[in-house]
């Protein structure tokens, strides 16, 4: 097994993380290692924006977003066929 020496700012850095995404430093680790802190704080952020959505009602059925899809497809397949 190895080990790994952290700055103290990269310490608080990684204990932020880990609670960010309700985790332990040690998991987390392990992706700030493949994925560095950028990557991996942006992930937690909007994993955790999407949860905050789902419990605020923020959403919208898969049947609805197929909808919508349905009618951009439409809107753009008349305008390139009207061109």
């Amino acid at each position: 097994m190895s080990s790994i020496s952290l700055s103290a700012a990269d310490t608080t850095r990684l204990e932020r993380l880990a609670a960010a995404a309700g985790s332990t430093r040690q998991k987390m680790l392990k992706h700030v290692l493949r994925d560095g802190f950028e990557y991996s704080e942006r992930v937690v952020r909007s994993v955790n924006a999407g949860l905050s959505d789902v419990a605020a009602g923020r959403v919208i059925s898969h049947e609805q977003a197929m909808e919508k899809i349905g009618a951009t497809i439409d809107k753009h397949a008349r305008k390139k066929k009207a061109a």
